[in-house]
């Protein structure tokens, strides 16, 4: 394949909203790259895709589906906090941003990011944030965020 054949492979490789059927298209799977994500069944998959989508706006979960195979390659999500401070601001939460690791290396993670600060912006947020390893601090950066302070969990087993 010639560099312009594979750019508008890429160029098809477009970010949308999660859909009901993605669960049958290694989304699961893709997850579980990322953390600990045991599989589910297809009701549990139903009612938490039909709760966040309850939230309209308030939480987006994005893919990005490689046209070939069929297969997510991509996802992330960004859910909106409404605040009391900032004029009763809003801020926007990204979490869970994978790339397939046969898939890295292409600007999935950037299109990706690129989705759900664009999202957050159009709603309002004054602000967007995420946690990220030191490991993937560097590609961060590169998508025009910054280190601030640092970041504490307490996790319930």
């Amino acid at each position: 394949m010639d560099s312009s054949n594979s750019l508008i492979g890429e160029l098809k490789l477009q970010v949308r909203k999660l859909e009901k059927s993605d669960k049958s298209k290694g989304f699961i799977e893709l997850l579980q790259q990322l953390t600990v994500c045991d599989s589910i069944s297809e009701k549990e998959f139903e009612e938490r895709f039909q709760e966040i989508n309850s939230y309209g706006n308030d939480h987006i979960v994005c893919v990005i589906e490689d046209d070939q195979s069929g297969k997510i390659i991509a996802t992330g999500s960004v859910f909106i906090e409404r605040k009391f401070i900032r004029n009763c601001g809003k801020v926007g939460h990204i979490e869970d941003v994978v790339v397939d690791s046969t898939a890295r290396e292409r600007q999935l993670g950037k299109k990706i990011i690129g989705f759900l600060t664009d999202h957050a912006h159009s709603m309002g947020c004054y602000k967007v944030i995420l946690d990220c390893s030191i490991e993937n601090k560097a590609f961060y950066e590169k998508c025009g965020f910054k280190q601030k302070e640092i970041q504490m969990v307490k996790y319930f087993s």
